[in-house]
């Protein structure tokens, strides 16, 4: 069985050692680094995380800042080590999706081998992620070079926590409204909005959507992958640790707790990955 973590950040060594430099310009990026819990990995990292969890790939990405020369720059460090790490590693290109430049961008790193696009901070890179406008020319490059778009999404309702912004429910429908063309992966369980494909028009809309679970265990109790299989998403669940946030040892236990049926195991744990990257599933 593939075991593929669809969520991992990576950040080079010249941004960690000088994070200073690139705080005082990135409102974001600054608030998620002063989070307590918040923690930094090279890629050489991820390698080890996986290899200790017993992982054979990961989906890498930089993080998606503000300024496209900071994400030209983590893409080249992505670019770099997917090469370095073929086997292991699949990439993804981080832009500011509203920021001229950011298509060429897309372009420049897909060319060079990276795989989709995320993570998507609409907040956090001033996105209107509902306004067609604003999204139709990244869907349609994304569709044409059959591109996975990764965007991070949060729960309307609960407890606060650095990262959790104002993006609505509601406009990430519209987003995918907007983008009927596109296979869409919804960061921490869509913010629940796949508790809503219990709707038939929210399933028929959802078609090509698929949602991660990332950050879940300081989000919801375990009975949520039980949840997502009974309501016929199991070929929708992607598993995504958001490591080094949290290590993949601290989902296996859980999710080994869960009693999930070997299919929907094989499935969630890379199978359903592994078909979206087009990746070998027995690889």
């Amino acid at each position: 069985m593939l075991k593929f973590d669809s969520h991992i950040h990576v950040t080079p060594p010249e941004i960690t050692c000088n994070l200073d430099r690139y705080t005082s310009k990135e409102p974001y990026f600054a608030l998620l680094s002063a989070n307590p819990k918040n923690k930094f990995a090279t890629a050489e990292a991820v390698i080890t995380e996986l290899n200790g969890a017993g992982f054979d790939r990961a989906v890498i990405f930089g993080f998606g800042f503000q300024d496209l020369g900071l994400c030209r720059a983590v893409n080249d460090y992505v670019i770099e080590k997917v090469k370095a790490f073929p086997e292991r590693l699949t990439g993804f290109i981080a832009v500011p999706p509203a920021c001229r430049g950011a298509l060429a961008e897309i372009e420049r790193a897909h060319n060079a081998g990276l795989k989709g696009v995320g993570e998507i901070f609409p907040s956090g890179q001033r996105f209107n992620i509902h306004d067609k406008g604003e999204t139709r020319a990244l869907a349609g490059l994304c569709a044409e070079r059959g591109l996975p778009m990764l965007v991070h999404a949060n729960e309307p309702v609960g407890h606060s926590y650095p990262g959790k912004t104002d993006t609505t429910l509601r406009q990430l429908e519209q987003f995918i409204e907007h983008s009927p063309d596109n296979d869409i992966i919804l960061a921490h369980w869509g913010g629940g909005l796949f508790f809503y494909e219990m709707m038939a028009e929210l399933r028929q809309k959802c078609a090509r959507v698929y949602y991660d679970c990332a950050a879940s265990p300081f989000l919801y109790d375990k009975r949520v992958y039980r949840t997502a299989l009974s309501l016929g998403l199991e070929t929708k669940i992607l598993f995504g640790s958001d490591y080094p946030l949290l290590p993949l040892s601290r989902y296996i236990k859980e999710i080994n707790e869960t009693g999930l049926p070997q299919t929907a195991m094989e499935l969630f744990l890379g199978g359903n990955c592994a078909r979206l990257l087009g990746k070998e599933i027995n690889a």
